[in-house]
């Protein structure tokens, strides 16, 4: 070994704009997803029959015809599951792969169709004969308080203070409510699963799945097998969002049963109407709430309800709701408060995960308060955001008994104030609102806080698998999976960092149960916290071996081996790295390690309601002006400015994509995303003809993003940075404000509009028109 002199740094490692490690693939379109993968000769596809009712009993069923058709070589029922029929997340048992005896949702799956082709299956499911008794239904959360619809789950309260006495002493008091819409994820990719049969009781699937255990664990029980005899395989996904956590189940569940049962390869994938109107959704809220002030806005009491439509079963409804509650305050300080949640049943397909986890619809909530007490008090809602300001002794705690210890809004909020000319552009806009009559336009500069970690704290874990070859190239698998998001780029930037080598020697591969086992879902804001954790963990273990290795080969103590760029250094002796490894395994020092992390501090007592579910808070402030046409109700966004806080980034290339991102999806969800039942209880946004998510003409005119360079997680996470994947999605709410304002404008500022999410021009039209008759 020679001494030769280390280039200077490492190509890819933490804290570097680098690109998404399938970025290139994905603009060539040779990334491989599942529909991607080559058939195994006889594989067969499978279809589902879903439900033409929203609520009946199901009288009989014809399959016949469904059986007699071309290509069909078989049709399950919950009849043909080995195991048990349930795929519920919740332990409820509430969530049937197959209805039986009773429907509950318009598009619930009845049956499964298997044939030689996907087209043959398709068709033959049209086929069934099935008579149906019908029963009341109810699809509105409204509708089903009012008919006495059960909740899904026990209920949370938060309560801290006396909220009885302040309210009744509150010098002022508002009374009001809001409706938030529910929201589609809208992934490119839909669900998929594709189920290999394996020796004796095994199984190999390929699912589209955020959390490749927990569906590892329902086909074992679906197929009553153990979770080893299941091994779940991920190498990307085409969007997730929060729609493949646990809907994924389903899917991965029907094509196992189909494989099993055939000795044949099945794949399942639904087209886009199917798979929107058979998956769960983003809950909408109705928000029922009353406020004590003063008269300088700071509030004094808030009691508030959030009731959801939580659909047919209760999936994930419970933490859901729980994390609106957690975010019902944002950035606020409330004295004295009492939030509930009152997760419904409805007929409706259960709603699931999505983007915030019910955290968007709590703050949206909050904002709404905010906003209030502004035109009560003819203010700037901002002056009345900063006078609520979660601050110093007693007036840092949350309503579920947090201290708030890293608050950095204040700081986040005058920075981005100073640097967009909120002021300035504000007295702009009244000007030109008393000038105009057709074009009003509006402003608004909104904060987020968001608290990162799973809620259920066992969640709140991770493992990888690194392996140093011989040849000094690097082996990398951990729990968390791949959906466009950059997660493995940055995982393995981390990996890259630790032992000083270039990214290239890096190599990711798929996220497999069969590797590392027990994993967490890939959400909650979490994947690069965790894993990066774990895989950081499981190579410092190597390195450790090695630095033992080289204080014996070269005579030298353990403070004089240091990983330098592409080498080590063992005092005077510098080895490249592949060298370094080759002489090492030479020597028999094991080379391989298994990471585990799991995150401090944190712990919850729901049935207390107190606790510190969130080990650290993520910031972000943004500004949006808007101009609407009070003749149509039409608007676009003029322009956006955006400052957040990723703490000390893992990659800032991949933050700004993902804060740019969040912002445009969550502004979709508030202005042009509507979620449509009709009175038969049936979806009838199913489509991209029906369904508007944002186009890239609905972007802001104008859009600067920047993140807060300054910030450094005070607490011990990955190389100190923050989670970027949820908190920018509450950006979004800024645009909802503005268009509020310009509302508001046509009764010079002196009523709250009380604009119901999604802000679609229909809803800005009816209020300016109601705001003009009000006036009248």
């Amino acid at each position: 070994m020679n001494s030769i002199q280390p280039i200077t740094s490492i190509r890819g490692g933490v804290h570097e704009k680098l690109p998404h490690e399938s970025g290139h693939k994905h603009v060539a379109g040779t990334a491989e997803y599942i529909d991607d993968m080559p058939e195994p000769a006889g594989t067969l596809h499978a279809y589902l029959g879903l439900s033409q009712r929203a609520h009946a009993e199901i009288v009989s069923i014809d399959l016949d015809a469904v059986a007699a058709c071309e290509g069909v070589v078989g049709v399950l029922t919950a009849d043909d599951i080995p195991g048990h029929n349930d795929v519920s997340p919740a332990g409820k048992h509430d969530d049937p792969v197959f209805a039986v005896g009773k429907v509950e949702f318009h598009g619930q799956p009845i049956f499964a169709v298997i044939a030689e082709t996907r087209q043959m299956a398709r068709q033959a499911a049209t086929k069934a004969k099935i008579e149906y008794r019908d029963l009341d239904h109810v699809t509105d959360v409204l509708e089903a308080e009012r008919a006495n619809y059960p909740l899904v789950i026990d209920p949370l309260k938060l309560e801290r203070g006396d909220i009885l006495a302040a309210m009744s002493k509150a010098r002022n008091r508002l009374v009001g409510e809001m409706r938030i819409g529910g929201q589609d994820h809208f992934y490119l990719e839909g669900h998929i699963s594709f189920a290999i049969p394996a020796e004796d009781d095994e199984v190999i699937v390929y699912s589209s799945t955020q959390h490749p255990s927990e569906t590892q664990h329902m086909v074992a029980y679906v197929l009553g097998v153990p979770s080893n005899a299941v091994t779940v395989n991920v190498r990307r996904m085409g969007g997730g969002f929060g729609g493949k956590e646990t809907q994924a189940n389903l899917f991965a569940a029907a094509a196992a049963i189909a494989a099993k049962k055939y000795n044949r390869a099945v794949k399942i994938r639904p087209d886009r109407d199917d798979d929107m109107v058979a998956t769960g959704k983003r809950h909408d809220f109705h928000v029922a709430y009353e406020i004590g002030f003063d008269d300088e806005g700071r509030i004094e009491a808030v009691d508030a309800t959030y009731s959801a439509r939580c659909g047919f079963s209760a999936d994930l409804s419970g933490p859901v709701t729980d994390r609106a509650l957690f975010h019902a305050d944002n950035c606020y300080f409330y004295p004295h408060v009492r939030l509930r949640s009152r997760p419904l049943k409805t007929n409706t397909v259960s709603n699931t995960a999505f983007r915030g986890f019910g955290g968007p619809q709590g703050m949206v909530g909050g904002e709404r308060m905010i906003e209030e007490i502004a035109y009560a008090l003819g203010k700037d809602p901002l002056d009345i955001r900063k006078a609520n300001f979660y601050g110093g002794e007693g007036r840092n705690v949350t309503p579920y008994h947090q201290t708030v210890e890293d608050n950095i809004i204040p700081q986040i909020v005058a920075e981005l104030e100073e640097s967009s000319d909120y002021a300035a552009r504000r007295a702009a806009i009244l000007n030109f609102n008393r000038e105009s009559r057709i074009i009003r336009k509006g402003i608004a500069l909104t904060p987020v806080k968001f608290g990162i970690s799973f809620t259920k704290t066992e969640y709140n874990q991770a493992g990888a698998l690194v392996h140093v070859y011989a040849d000094g190239s690097i082996h990398l698998n951990h729990g968390g999976t791949e959906m466009g998001q950059g997660l493995y780029t940055k995982v393995a930037q981390v990996v890259a960092d630790e032992f000083q080598v270039d990214l290239n020697r890096i190599k990711v591969t798929a996220t497999t149960t069969a590797k590392v086992p027990n994993t967490s879902a890939t959400a909650a804001s979490s994947g690069s916290d965790l894993n990066g954790m774990a895989a950081a963990n499981a190579a410092q273990q190597i390195k450790a071996r090695l630095v033992d290795f080289a204080v014996e080969k070269f005579g030298v103590a353990k403070q004089e081996v240091f990983f330098e760029p592409n080498m080590v250094r063992a005092g005077d002796n510098l080895v490249p790295f592949n060298e370094f490894i080759r002489a090492a395994y030479g020597a028999r020092v094991q080379l391989s390690a298994a990471g585990f992390y799991k995150t401090p501090k944190i712990h919850w007592n729901r049935s207390e309601g107190r606790g510190r579910p969130f080990y650290y808070f993520a910031y972000g402030a943004s500004v949006s002006e808007v101009s609407i046409d009070t003749l149509t109700g039409e608007y676009q966004v003029d322009r956006t400015d955006v400052l957040h806080d990723v703490g000390r980034s893992l990659n800032p290339a991949l933050d700004l994509g993902q804060v740019e991102g969040a912002f445009v999806q969550g502004m979709g969800w508030l202005t042009t995303e509507e979620l449509w039942w009709d009175a038969k209880g049936r979806l009838r946004t199913h489509a991209p003809s029906t369904y508007k998510i944002p186009l890239a003409s609905d972007r802001p005119r104008q859009f600067n993003v920047n993140l807060a360079s300054w910030s450094v997680n005070r607490e011990e996470t990955i190389r100190r940075s923050k989670a970027v994947g949820e908190p920018p999605f509450m950006l979004a709410i800024s645009v909802l404000e503005a268009l509020s304002m310009a509302v508001a404008s046509v009764a010079d500022y002196r009523l709250s509009p009380r604009l119901d999410a999604p802000a679609t021009p229909e809803r800005v039209l009816m209020a300016v028109e109601r705001l003009r008759e009000a006036e009248r």
